[in-house]
This record gives C-alpha cells, sequence and structure tokens, in this order.
C-alpha cells in the first residue's frame, strides 16, 4: 500500500481536525468529572465505517500503535510524579498492582465461566484485560476530586504499575504459552520480565540523569527529547531481552522526573503535551478499531454482567487483600475499590489475542469495549460524591494552593508560581508572617492583573498570584512552609531552620 502527498494532505487536514476538536473536550470532560476518554472514543466511531465509512480493521497495527501510545502515557506518568509525595504509598500500589491483578484475574474468571457460561480461554483474557486500571483515566478524574495524598499516591502507583504484569500475563495467554509450559513457568516470566525491567529503569534512569548532568546542550529545547528518549531507550533495551518494557519504562521516567536536571519543569510541560497526544490518538484509534453492528443485545448483557462482577465483586476483594500490606481505615478501602478506573489499557490488551487470531477475540473487544464505557460513566462522575459520602476528601488541605515551578539555573533557584485559591487560608496573611525559610522570600503579586512588589505588611487575597523565589536546596522546606499557611493560616507550625 502506497501513501502519496494527496493522502498526506488529507491525513493532515482531518488529524488536525480531530485533534482540536478533542483538545476542546478536555475542558467538557473534565468540568463533568468523566474522563475524556470517551468522547475520543465516540470520535473514533463517528469516523469509522458504520458513519464517516473510514476502513480500519488491522488489528496488529492496533496492537503496535497502542503499546506506543501506553508507553508514552508511562513515561509522561513517572516524568509528572512526585516521588516524595508517591513514596509512603509505593507499597500498596505495588502490592494492587501485582497481588491484586492476581486476585481480580482469578474472581473475574471463575465468575465469567460459571455464571455466564464464557470458555475458560475467554474467561481469564477477560479478567486480565479488565483488572489493571487506567493511568489516563485516573490522573484525568482526580485532577477534579480532592483526595489525601495517600490515596492519590495508591491510585496513581498502581495505574502506573499494573500495566506491566497484565501485559504479560494477556500475553502468554494469547500465544498459548501458559498451556504449554504450564503456571509455574507462567508465573516465573512474569517476575522474569518485571525484575529485569525494573533493573533496565532504574539503570537508564540514574544513569541517564548522570550524564543529562554533566552535558551542555545548546538549547533547552533538546532537554526535554534527551530525557524522553532515555526513557524510551530503557524499554527498547528491555524489550530486546524480553523483559518488560512497560516496567522499564515507568521506573526510568520516574527516576528522571525526580532527579535534579536542567530545564525539569519545561520537560515536565513537554511530556504532559505528547501524553495528550498519544491518548487522543490512542482513543481515538480504538473507537475506529469498533464496528457497531457487532454489538448486539447478547454482548451488552454480557459486558454489564461482567462489569459488575469486576466492579462489584473482584475489585473490592482485591483492594482488602492488596491492603494488608499497608493497612488502611474502611472508609480509604472502600473509595479505592469504587476508585477502580478502566480505560484506553483494557481495549488495548484486546489487541493482543486479535493479533493472535484467538477465538472469540472480536467478541471479547466488544465486550471490553461495553464495558470500559459503561462502567467509566457509572463510576467517573461520581467519585467527588463519593469521596465525600466517605469523609475521604480534602477540601481544606494544602490542595487548594496551586503551585508551579520554573528553574533559574545560574543561581541554583526555582521560582515558585502561587496562586490563593478560595478554600486557601493564605487570604488575610501579612507577605512577612508566611516566615519562609531564611533565603526565600516572595518577589511579586499579581492581583486583578496589576503587578505589586510587596512589603512584610502586604496582605495576601483570594485570587493574588504570587511568585517566589527559593534556593533549590530549600525548596521543599518552602513548600511545605506555604501548605502548613494555606491549610491553617498564619498560626501554621513554623517551620525550624
Amino acid at each position: 500500500m502506497t501513501f502519496d502527498l494527496h493522502q498526506f494532505d488529507q491525513f493532515v487536514l482531518i488529524g488536525s481536525v480531530v485533534t482540536l476538536a478533542a483538545i476542546l473536550a478536555v475542558r467538557l470532560s473534565s468540568r463533568a468529572g468523566l474522563p475524556s476518554l470517551l468522547i475520543y472514543l465516540l470520535m473514533g466511531v463517528v469516523l469509522g465505517e458504520s458513519v464517516i465509512g473510514i476502513d480500519f480493521e488491522d488489528a496488529e497495527l492496533a496492537h503496535a500503535l497502542g503499546f506506543g501510545a501506553l508507553a508514552i502515557i508511562l513515561a509522561e506518568g513517572g516524568l509528572t510524579t512526585s516521588w516524595r509525595e508517591a513514596r509512603p504509598a509505593m507499597r500498596l500500589g505495588l502490592s494492587l498492582a501485582t497481588v491484586g491483578i492476581a486476585v481480580s484475574v482469578a474472581v473475574v474468571a471463575v465468575g465469567s465461566h460459571y455464571l455466564l457460561g464464557l470458555p475458560w480461554e475467554l474467561a481469564v483474557l477477560l479478567g486480565a484485560v479488565c483488572s489493571p486500571t487506567d493511568a489516563a483515566a485516573v490522573f484525568s478524574v482526580l485532577r477534579v476530586v480532592p483526595l489525601p495524598k495517600r490515596l492519590i499516591g495508591s491510585l496513581e502507583a498502581e495505574s502506573g504499575l499494573n500495566d506491566a504484569p497484565t501485559v504479560v500475563l494477556v500475553t502468554l495467554i494469547s500465544t498459548g504459552a501458559v498451556a504449554d509450559q504450564g503456571v509455574p513457568a507462567m508465573l516465573a516470566i512474569i517476575a522474569f520480565e518485571l525484575v529485569v525491567g525494573v533493573a533496565f529503569g532504574l539503570g537508564a534512569g540514574f544513569g541517564g540523569a548522570w550524564l543529562m548532568r554533566r552535558v551542555a546542550l545548546p538549547s533547552s529545547g533538546l532537554y526535554p527529547l534527551a530525557v524522553l528518549c532515555l526513557a524510551f531507550l530503557s524499554y527498547g533495551a528491555a524489550v530486546a531481552v524480553h523483559a518488560s518494557g512497560f516496567a522499564a519504562i515507568y521506573v526510568a521516567a520516574l527516576v528522571l522526573g525526580n532527579a535534579d536536571l536542567p530545564h525539569r519543569g519545561t520537560t515536565r510541560s513537554f511530556a504532559e503535551g505528547i501524553a495528550w497526544l498519544a491518548q487522543i490518538g490512542l482513543f481515538v484509534m480504538l473507537g475506529l478499531l469498533l464496528s457497531p453492528a457487532r454489538i448486539g443485545l447478547d454482548v451488552v448483557v454480557l459486558a454489564v454482567a461482567a462489569g459488575l462482577i469486576l466492579t462489584f465483586v473482584a475489585r473490592p476483594i482485591s483492594v482488602v487483600v492488596s491492603s494488608v500490606v499497608q493497612p488502611m481505615p474502611w472508609r480509604e478501602v472502600t473509595f479505592l475499590s469504587w476508585a477502580g478506573l478502566r480505560g484506553a489499557v483494557p481495549i488495548v490488551l484486546t489487541t493482543i489475542p486479535l493479533a493472535e487470531g484467538v477465538d472469540d477475540a472480536e467478541k471479547l473487544f466488544d465486550i471490553v469495549f461495553v464495558i470500559v464505557i459503561v462502567y467509566t460513566l457509572l463510576t467517573g462522575p461520581t467519585l467527588p460524591v463519593v469521596a465525600r459520602m466517605l469523609g475521604v476528601d480534602r477540601q481544606s488541605e494544602a490542595r487548594d494552593l496551586d503551585l508551579e515551578a520554573a528553574p533559574l539555573e545560574r543561581v541554583q533557584a526555582d521560582l515558585l508560581q502561587i496562586t490563593i485559591t478560595p478554600l486557601s487560608h493564605l487570604h488575610g496573611v501579612e507577605v512577612g508572617e508566611l516566615r519562609l525559610p531564611k533565603g526565600a522570600s516572595v518577589s511579586l503579586v499579581i492581583r486583578a492583573g496589576e503587578t505589586l512588589v510587596p512589603e512584610r505588611r502586604t496582605v495576601l487575597k483570594h485570587g493574588d498570584d504570587l511568585l517566589v523565589v527559593t534556593p533549590r536546596k530549600l525548596r521543599e522546606k518552602t513548600e511545605e512552609r506555604l501548605r502548613q499557611v494555606s491549610a491553617k493560616g498564619r498560626l501554621g507550625h513554623w517551620l525550624q531552620d
């Protein structure tokens, strides 16, 4: 098949229109508390053979492109995750991504076989592809749900780590390796792929950070490209030795994102933009792959029933079992059980049996597609309500202090941009009462579009934007002090220098 200039021009036109529409849809979906994936999937369906008429049925290409997009999304997740905040929840996140996945797969498989009458192979595949949560769906919904850091950290760690074991499991089942080699061999392969993948990720992360600190690149725009290439280097190297590329790229990006590198803010912004583009392309492509004519009443009934088992039986049991390693109050365990958002990952995983020609693979794809849509509509919009009902939301905490940082490389300092939001107790506090660590200072206040050079007696107000300069070594203390005052006002605990 050739690809001429005319086709390229058409691709650019259609791709630009679709991408712009998808970008504008982000605001609508975020206001409604819905993962934007639903709108993107719908765009793909509309563009597909049943409406506009774009014919796309290449499962192998979808498999390859889907894995590439997931790698980009995981890289962005690692680069933008704060290890300081994620570390306390990493043990639970790792347990959810391994033990929790195993429990969920078993429960869904048994329920689907005995209650829904699915063959064992299809039942196990259904459990395997539906059990992992989706990083893109989790991140998009958590932006509008105020939660304690330990809950956010657990959900983000789970969604970042659970792709690797499930990809290995689905691949082994689809290729028949489990039937040929047995369960013990399968577990050994999964363990090998994960351990070696993590090792490659750590090597690329720490080695890349060491290299980036010693190489002076001629343009700041080259640093984001170099960091992403280092992350993908770990992915490619791990896959070359038959290890988990997803584990490698997430760990490498996590290390690089938390290393003291030049232009970290620029790198994270670039990665976020690339990840949005990957999400849009991924979900639209998956929508194109669907043939609505195949989805009959039997598929919908199976999907709803399997979703009930997954949402109300498998997910709660897996969370309870996983939380043994890090006990939590029952309210938080209940919320984690409800917050198991699915998205692109389950649908992408179904492209593996499609590409391998597994019996009933198309039926599995259709069932999973319906499950993702129905239960995303059910759980996504209700998360804020459930959080309030369970008392796990954090409306009064320092989440209402919006903070961004830009590097000041020559003096090893950071410029923090703080927005005083309506629930922040920074309102009414004088600049001198902030008592920031010695060496940090409020350099500018932006109020109602006007700039103001503050004095010690300047009173802060809701809606103000502050620019705070802090030495990099004191950044953590400065941020902590600002969060303390934002949460408790001028009587917040004083930092000891």
